[in-house]
């Protein structure tokens, strides 16, 4: 059993807090031990003095691969139709294997966890021909798996033969989650989901066999919508906006996230609300590239659950959601009314679970998965901070959380990954592309 004890303050959702101690066992949060309870000599403490507690961060949306292309000449401040051909230029340049998939994961991850991610979704969207796509799909789990982090693995498409995706797709769900009815496996630290990149670059039939691929297995399904390049190659392509396609196409439902979400008009939401889908705002993406900003307000106020992504690198260089949830809360009022700071941590743990389908996973009520982020608020960055909650986001824009819990196993402890070491897992990426570029 593990015990967090001493904390400031923990936040349990996005309207209940405590000031208890939590205790975990079994990967789950439980009840405190009783006065009968068995000896608790080998109780396990983390101690959250002077600290605040939320449930673990779950990135609805990233592109893990990308974590080994971050700010490369001619990504910053582009429009999309240009930044697209830059990127796929740079991975063809480098080659996509699952050796350097497992490297960018491996960082990927990393930085994640060390920001307080437990969960994170990689939208993975490049498949070269060819490719030994199983084996890009099981490096990524290895990485997740090895440092104790939890797993998404969506199944993407980006104008890939629909065919050979949808091949592609299922032969991923059958290695990496065999036997499983809804895509997780057993434990919960891997899923699999599928989801073309959206009506810009995938066809009516990619979408169409990758929906009957989730209702034969049980998965969660996700696409892109309504960004810069989407809205308008929809209007060139089929004289219609992507909402109404994914609609036509059978994308708009309860089991699909939509992701971006930045042009929409109030019609487009009241359809989304009907529809029972769920979203995903990525403002570190859209903001400074200039694609969008997600009217999140108005979405949450038509009723439907809004998760959190920092989308991947080349567009977002920085796997740190808690700093996106406060860019999420600072750029609020510029398309709608403000929104709280526990409203916008409740879409970077609760809401972005939902959207997963994981209701298990971004709250710490009894039941619940063992994930949690210990923050230190003791600090100057913290000085005179009246609501320590609302300070998570309002003050210390760059900060990392002391201790991160994953399935009650301590993952980082005093700033540091427990099993590997920081530096390390940079180097081998930094190498391996070093070489990769050099060689070409």
């Amino acid at each position: 059993m593990l015990t967090i004890h001493g904390a400031v303050s923990t936040f349990i959702d996005e309207t209940t807090e405590m000031s208890d101690d939590l205790y975990f066992e079994g990967g789950v949060v439980v009840d405190a031990p009783g006065a009968g309870a068995p000896d608790t000599s080998a109780l396990e403490r983390l101690d959250a003095t002077g600290c605040v507690v939320t449930p673990g961060l779950v990135n609805a949306h990233h592109h893990l691969l990308q974590t080994a292309f971050r700010t490369l000449p001619g990504t910053r401040g582009v429009a999309m139709t240009t930044w697209l051909p830059t990127m796929a230029a740079s991975y063809a340049a480098v080659g996509i294997d699952p050796e350097l998939s497992h490297a960018a994961a491996m960082a990927g991850v990393a930085e994640g966890l060390l920001s307080g991610v437990t969960t994170v979704a990689d939208h993975h969207l490049t498949w070269p021909s060819g490719c030994d796509s199983v084996g890009i799909a099981r490096a990524t789990a290895s990485a997740a798996a090895e440092l104790g982090g939890r797993l998404v693995f969506v199944r993407g498409s980006a104008r890939d033969d629909a065919e050979e995706a949808a091949a592609s797709a299922e032969a991923i769900v059958v290695a990496l989650v065999p036997g499983t009815l809804n895509g997780v496996s057993s434990g919960g630290m891997l899923q699999v989901a599928v989801g073309p990149a959206g009506v810009h670059s995938d066809s009516p039939e990619t979408f169409r066999l990758f929906g009957e691929l989730a209702e034969r297995f049980g998965l969660r399904r996700r696409t892109q919508a309504n960004e810069q390049v989407d809205v308008v190659i929809a209007l060139e392509k089929y004289g219609r906006r992507p909402l109404e396609l994914l609609e036509e196409w059978g994308w708009l439902a309860p089991d699909v996230t939509l992701a971006h979400l930045c042009a929409v008009t109030p019609e487009e939401i009241a359809r989304l609300a009907a529809s029972g889908v769920t979203a995903t705002h990525a403002p570190g993406c859209d903001l400074p590239m200039g694609w969008g900003i997600a009217p999140v307000a108005a979405l949450r106020e038509a009723g439907i659950v809004v998760g959190l992504g920092t989308s991947g690198g080349g567009s977002n260089d920085a796997g740190h959601l808690l700093a996106d949830a406060r860019l999420a809360m600072q750029v609020a009022p510029l398309v709608g009314p403000p929104l709280a700071a526990r409203e916008v941590i409740g879409m970077a743990t609760k809401g972005s679970a939902l959207g997963l389908g994981r209701p298990e996973l971004g709250s710490l009520t009894l039941g619940d998965a063992a994930d949690a982020c210990v923050w230190d608020v003791s600090g100057v960055a913290d000085a005179a901070v009246a609501d320590p909650i609302a300070g998570l986001l309002w003050a210390s824009p760059g900060r990392r959380p002391k201790h991160v819990v994953v399935a009650g196993r301590v993952v980082v402890r005093d700033y540091r990954l427990v099993e590997h070491d920081e530096r390390s897992i940079a180097v081998t990426l930094e190498d391996l592309l070093a070489s990769r570029r050099h060689a070409g």
